[in-house]
């Protein structure tokens, strides 16, 4: 190697080792002296003077210096570096333009016009022809992404790298075509297996997501199924809370008129107490009626508990309440239950109709038990007011 070359390559190490941005992940010296081994391969198979050898592995060497400075117009970045470089180190005039001239042709868009462009454009795409394409590839990919050059996911990047080998790309010298035009195609080959592979995997999600939604529009939604499920344990729960208040109010006028019954009715005897008369029969009288009430709140209604075949196939039958079918034969029962399962309007038309009855009832205990309380709020009330008249009467 020249002295020249030797200079240049040092040059070019330390530049990229100290001003390359990280982001360039691609295009680095790794990349830079595979277009120089490969600029090498291409001119050792040639018959060209030593000076255009020369101009050809100073190209390769400082074509990408550029992106030292940016990303953007890096060619032209890399000319200004090469002919600042080489001037120092006394190149003539000459050789720097020629050097300027193919560092601007390995510009994409450039076709080459002679023999030597078209040397580093091979050398500068030899990667389209090695094992590790694949990787070198993806290491492009981000760096487009992390500079905001471009920003494709794998499938999209895999779709432009196939479109690049087969209509934008070929190589130009018979060396390149002869040793890495085989392993283009068959790297060309391996990105078609692969994009088959991920539209086969895509077109499967689909038909996934396809035949999900279609299970969930002809399926009963699980939505429904937890409205049915709330709906219809929250009344259970309004009926327990309901009972208890009954039973409460039971209990306490059961404890009343067992104490009215025991403390002031055997002393209604006695001539002297016969004021205690009408406030104890308003007394009893209000506890009695809350007793009434609380125990037609808790009292349950029972149907007939019969259905006819007529019934079930007209979907008239609540089948999930027990007061429709309790006096019916199990078999006639079974059929009645698996004509219901066979039709799913006639599960969700008999779920409606158990909660609308079930609220039904709810209403009439809630209704019941309001008047209950209202009775045994005024009884207490009356109740007190008489006492205190029958008191003051007597004073």
């Amino acid at each position: 190697m020249s002295s020249i070359l030797e200079k240049t390559e040092h040059f070019v190490s330390e530049l990229f080792d100290k001003e390359l941005p990280n982001s360039c992940m691609y295009h680095n010296y790794d990349h830079t002296k595979r277009v120089f081994k490969s600029t090498k391969e291409i001119i050792d198979s040639l018959n060209i003077s030593n000076e255009d050898k020369e101009v050809l592995l100073l190209t390769a060497l400082l074509h990408d210096t550029g992106y030292s400075k940016s990303s953007l117009n890096h060619e032209e970045h890399s000319v200004e570096i090469a002919k600042d470089f080489l001037a120092r180190q006394n190149v003539s005039k000459d050789i720097i333009d020629k050097v300027s001239k193919q560092i601007m042709a390995t510009k994409m868009e450039h076709k080459p016009i002679d023999l030597m462009e078209e040397i580093i454009r091979d050398a500068d795409a030899s990667h389209f022809a090695k094992d590790y394409y694949g990787e070198t590839s993806e290491l492009l990919r981000r760096e487009f992404k992390l500079n905001n050059i471009k920003d494709l996911d794998t499938s999209e990047w895999l779709k432009a790298n196939i479109d690049l080998f087969q209509n934008k790309h070929h190589y130009y010298t018979d060396y390149a075509k002869d040793n890495w035009g085989p392993k283009k195609e068959e790297n060309l080959t391996k990105m078609l297996e692969e994009q088959t592979r991920i539209k086969k995997q895509k077109k499967k999600e689909k038909e996934k997501e396809k035949l999900k939604k279609l299970y969930k529009e002809e399926s009963p939604e699980k939505g429904i199924q937890t409205l049915f499920r709330v709906t219809l344990r929250n009344h259970l729960k309004l009926s327990d809370i309901a009972d208890t208040k009954a039973n409460i109010l039971l209990s306490v006028n059961a404890i009343i008129i067992s104490l009215a019954l025991s403390n002031l009715i055997p002393k209604l005897d006695n001539p002297s107490n016969q004021y205690l008369i009408y406030p104890t029969l308003i007394f009893l009288i209000f506890s009695i009626a809350s007793i009434i009430l609380s125990v037609l709140a808790t009292r349950p209604n029972v149907t007939s508990g019969e259905f006819t075949r007529k019934e079930i196939e007209e979907k008239k039958v609540n089948l999930l309440f027990f007061g429709n079918f309790h006096k019916m034969p199990l078999e006639e029962y079974k059929w009645a239950m698996s004509e219901l399962m066979d039709d799913k309007d006639y599960i969700y038309d008999t779920m409606i109709k158990d909660l609308y009855f079930l609220g039904k009832v709810l209403h009439k205990k809630y209704k019941i038990l309001r008047i209950t309380y209202t009775v045994f709020m005024i009884g207490i009330v009356s109740s007190v007011v008489s006492f205190v008249i029958a008191f003051n009467t007597l004073q």
